[in-house]
């Protein structure tokens, strides 16, 4: 690394300085990073005052990470990186459902549930019926496939923004011997992202709206095919043409229907006719050397 360090030098002496990297993978992203940084430096020429303010921003989001709420994805998520790392590592073949965000709500171990549950329990607002099924690209079922659900309530709030830890609108289902799934929930709303820190001033700052379309989460799985993360959008819903996150795709936008079934209905504690949503997912074989 040369000692005269001056704008033109700059890039250069940085990029060297990480040339005896021992992790390939690890050199490779650190002098690419150097490049675009300096090239973003000497773009906008920010002043000594603005870098100290974006220091300060990045230190404010960090300040309100933590393991309830991490403002970094609220952050990756609006400026789309998220979408973009996501569409990057779930490039799928023709016909198989298509992912989007994880979102920062996800838990790890979500509650296993039987086929036909309420996941609504404490919520008095009328249930909707979620059903599909899980199949191959060839349309067969995949018998056995384990869902992973959750999603924000009438009033735009996850479980894990509440006081209240206990487990709510969210489950762990095994498919049957013919790919289907189904459960009992609530239509969700339409909701903002946390907007109270530094990602919510940000968006104010430059006249975004922090909303997100009303949908439901899912993970969808099964030995030898290549696992899903994805949502069902709520047809009608408002921000669908606007997703502050970027996340919408038609593919996975699905209305709510009437349904007159009395057998199903009674079957299912609902009442008839009831609020019915179809979402079959399609998974795409697992092909790398290690599938399976």
């Amino acid at each position: 690394m040369g000692s005269d360090f001056s704008e033109a030098t700059a890039t250069d002496a940085v990029v060297e300085s990480f040339a005896e990297t021992p992790d390939a993978r690890l050199r490779e992203v650190m002098q690419s990073f150097t490049r675009h940084l300096h090239a973003f430096v000497r773009d906008v020429e920010p002043t000594q005052g603005e870098w100290e303010a974006a220091i300060g921003f990045l230190t404010a989001v960090g300040h309100l990470s933590d393991d309830r709420r991490q403002e970094f994805i609220l952050l990756s998520d609006v400026m789309g990186v998220s979408m973009l790392v996501d569409a990057i590592n779930n490039r799928r073949p023709v016909g198989a459902t298509e992912s989007t965000v994880l979102g920062p709500f996800h838990v790890v171990e979500s509650p296993a549930r039987a086929l036909g549950d309420d996941l609504a329990e404490a919520h008095e607002a009328p249930r909707c019926l979620v059903r599909g099924r899980v199949l191959d690209l060839d349309g067969r079922p995949v018998a056995g496939a384990l869902v992973d659900v959750w999603q924000a309530d009438d009033q735009g709030f996850y479980d894990v923004q509440k006081d209240d830890l206990a487990p709510d609108l969210r489950g762990l289902f095994t498919c049957d011997e013919v790919g289907r799934f189904w459960f009992r929930t609530i239509v969700p709303l339409h909701y903002p992202i946390p907007d109270d820190g530094p990602v919510g001033a940000l968006l104010r700052a430059t006249g975004r709206h922090p909303y997100r379309p009303a949908h439901i989460h899912f993970i969808a799985g099964a030995a030898g095919h290549n696992p899903v993360t994805t949502h069902l959008f709520v047809e009608g819903s408002p921000y669908l043409e606007d997703d502050t996150v970027f996340g919408v795709k038609q593919s996975l936008v699905r209305p709510v229907r009437q349904e007159d079934d009395e057998e199903t209905a009674t079957s299912l504690g609902l009442p008839n006719p009831f609020q019915v949503i179809d979402f079959d997912i399609t998974l795409a074989e697992d092909r790398s050397p290690t599938g399976g």
